[in-house]
C-alpha cells in the first residue's frame, strides 16, 4: 500500500513576495492627510504674504527647480494650461507609486511632503491665485525673499523633504536594521547536547 496523504502545496514565491511588499494599512490616509495639511498651511501663508509681506511676486513660470526652457512652457498662455494638466498626471502617478508598496515611515512621510509641496504650488496655477491674490496673473505666489530669490512655504517643504527623501532612499543597507535569523532545527538539536556534555566534563 502507498500512503496517499500529501503535504499541502506551498504558495508560489511570487505571492509571498506580494504579501511582503503590500502597502501598510493607513499609508494612503497618511499621504492624503499630509497633502491637505501642507496645502492649508501654504495657501494660508500665501494669502497673508500677498497682503502683508514686504514684497510678494507672482511666479508665472514653473516651480524654481525646473526653470529654463521648460519654465517658459509653464508661463505660456497656450502651453501653460497643458503643462499644468501634465503636472496633475505626474503628481497623481507619484502618489500611486508611493502608496502601492510598503514604505518605511521616513520614506513615506518625506515623499508625501515633496508631492504635497508641488501640489500646493500647482493649486495656485489652477485658480487659487485668484483667491489669494485677486486680479493677479496665473502663477504661484512667492513672498519669502532669500538672496535675491523669492520662495513660499511649499518651496521650503519641497527642499527639506527632498533632502530627507534622498537620504532615506540612498542610505546603505548595511546601516539599516539587521534581521535576526532563527537557527535551524537541526543546528539546535546538535548544539544543545554538546553544551550539556561540556558542562558535565567541567563538573558543573
Amino acid at each position: 500500500m502507498t500512503d496517499q496523504t500529501r503535504a499541502p502545496a506551498r504558495l508560489p514565491r511570487s505571492r509571498d513576495r506580494g504579501a511582503a511588499v503590500r502597502a501598510r494599512p493607513g499609508q494612503a490616509q497618511t499621504v492624503l492627510g499630509l497633502m491637505i495639511a501642507v496645502a492649508i498651511l501654504d495657501q494660508t501663508t500665501k494669502y497673508w504674504g500677498w497682503r502683508h509681506a514686504p514684497l510678494a511676486i507672482i511666479n508665472a513660470g514653473s516651480t524654481w527647480p525646473i526653470g529654463g526652457p521648460l519654465g517658459g512652457l509653464y508661463s505660456g498662455s497656450m502651453t501653460g494650461p497643458l503643462m499644468d494638466l501634465v503636472s496633475c498626471g505626474l503628481l497623481s502617478l507619484a502618489v500611486v507609486a508611493l502608496v502601492r508598496r510598503r514604505r518605511a515611515a521616513v520614506v513615506l512621510v518625506s515623499g508625501a511632503l515633496v508631492i504635497a509641496g508641488w501640489s500646493s504650488n500647482l493649486l495656485d496655477r489652477l485658480g487659487m491665485h485668484l483667491v489669494n491674490a485677486p486680479g493677479s496673473a496665473r502663477g504661484a505666489i512667492d513672498f519669502i525673499g532669500i538672496g535675491g530669490h523669492f520662495y513660499n512655504v511649499a518651496d521650503v517643504v519641497i527642499i527639506g523633504s527632498t533632502v530627507a527623501f534622498l537620504a532615506a532612499v540612498c542610505r546603505p543597507r548595511s546601516l539599516g536594521p539587521r534581521r535576526h535569523r532563527r537557527p535551524r532545527a537541526g543546528r539546535a538539536r546538535t548544539i544543545v547536547p554538546a553544551a550539556r556534555a561540556v558542562a558535565t566534563l567541567s563538573g558543573r
